[in-house]
């Protein structure tokens, strides 16, 4: 495992809110504090992840910086297609940024900050009363949730900006995270009024509300940044609590029991991010080989350490202690799956990097998606069958009201 705090990836010196890794794992982007607005840099990921990168003077580290939010920037998310970042704020705006091609490199407008590549603002949506905490993109890039310290989840069309497909209230606290089932059937989302909750995305009803893990909870996080496992099967909430110790909770998609927990950190929770690959290991067992599959989930917390898990596994496969000097707000794989990026209110950032020995061979992205295709057959099929419906033949197409 290799591990580097690039000094140079910083927002001088104030809090960095959030990161995330492009689709193509070129760029990685972070929001948070500007000088007197909110800032977003596209840092390249080249001198980040590669000494040798970083010592040569001819490779750009910065690619480009946007000031255009008037609030501190709480959430930056690629669209899975890489066209499009999308940040949010405490001006209650979330912007939608596109690359302008066919301009030079300069600086900044206002700032001594070189440009090599031009992003600009193609969308501006207004929908929240309060600061925008957290954002994500559903599969395919159907639809962007926000959420907000207004109580409120906001899902866009992203096909269309700036049109509203629902708001989603229900939640009586600051709804402070959101994540795609990654089958496309449910948004889940977790507040400070100690639930998580799963939404429907066929009618954007309220499907259950998890909230015996999160009565024990005291205090509060800037973030909750839940997550759902690249298999559908489980999501993984922030801030949980049992026994009066930490945990992340595991919540499972059948029937939404909440048995298991990752346990060991000292402070809350503050962000779970699964690896975006569903891995494997060959283990021998006689004269046969098998191969185990598994899920590999990063966990920050208050306590300023990052742990990374796999399901495999009853104990973390490592702890990073004391990474940063405050509290660990996100956290990023790449698409590879075999790094990880984290930031902290301390204003720094951590890269890791694994191999495929340490946590494990990643899925090809067409077994992953034929994987999802028969998770998304079984359940129309138990939908049909509460329904008393005609199963089809396998294959067809189905149509679910």
């Amino acid at each position: 495992m290799k591990v580097l705090k690039p000094e140079w990836v910083s927002h001088d010196g104030k809090p960095i809110f959030s990161i995330d890794i492009h689709p193509d794992d070129s760029r990685v982007a972070t929001g948070g504090q500007g000088n007197d607005s909110g800032k977003v840099v596209i840092w390249n990921m080249a001198p980040i992840r590669d000494p040798k990168e970083e010592a040569d003077e001819n490779v750009p580290r910065i690619l480009c910086q946007m000031d255009s939010h008037l609030g501190c920037v709480n959430c930056v998310r690629w669209s899975e297609n890489g066209k499009f970042l999308a940040s949010g704020g405490d001006d209650k705006l979330i912007m939608i940024w596109q690359i302008s091609r066919g301009f030079g490199s300069g600086k900044s407008f206002g700032s001594n900050v070189t440009i090599v590549e031009h992003w600009r603002a193609v969308a501006t949506l207004r929908g929240h009363s309060g600061d925008v905490l957290d954002l994500a993109w559903s599969p395919q890039d159907v639809w962007l949730a926000s959420c907000s310290v207004d109580n409120t989840i906001v899902i866009w069309n992203a096909h269309k900006f700036s049109e509203q497909i629902a708001i989603l209230k229900g939640h009586s606290g600051l709804v402070k995270g959101v994540t795609w089932d990654p089958v496309g059937k449910y948004l889940a989302s977790q507040s400070d009024d100690k639930t998580l909750r799963v939404w429907r995305t066929g009618d954007w009803k309220e499907e259950t509300s998890v909230t015996s893990c999160f009565k024990e909870c005291g205090g509060t996080t800037h973030v909750l940044r839940l997550n759902w496992s690249p298999d559908g099967n489980h999501i993984v909430s922030a801030h949980a609590m049992n026994n009066a110790g930490p945990t992340a909770q595991i919540v499972e998609r059948t029937g939404w029991g909440t048995s298991l927990d990752f346990v060991g950190h000292r402070k809350a929770i503050t962000v779970v991010r699964f690896n975006p690959k569903i891995l494997s290991k060959h283990i021998k067992k006689s004269s046969d080989k098998q191969q185990q599959q598994y899920s590999c989930c990063a966990i920050g917390s208050k306590d300023r350490s990052l742990s990374i898990w796999l399901t495999a596994l009853k104990r973390p496969l490592v702890v990073m202690h004391d990474m940063f000097e405050g509290s660990v707000l996100d956290v990023s794989w790449s698409r590879t799956g075999l790094e990880l990026v984290c930031c902290s209110i301390d204003g720094s950032v951590a890269y890791l990097g694994f191999d495929e020995q340490e946590i494990g061979v990643p899925m090809p992205k067409d077994d992953q998606v034929t994987m999802h295709n028969a998770v998304q057959w079984y359940l129309r099929l138990l939908t049909l069958y509460h329904l008393n419906r005609p199963i089809p033949p396998e294959g067809s197409a189905l149509c679910i009201p």
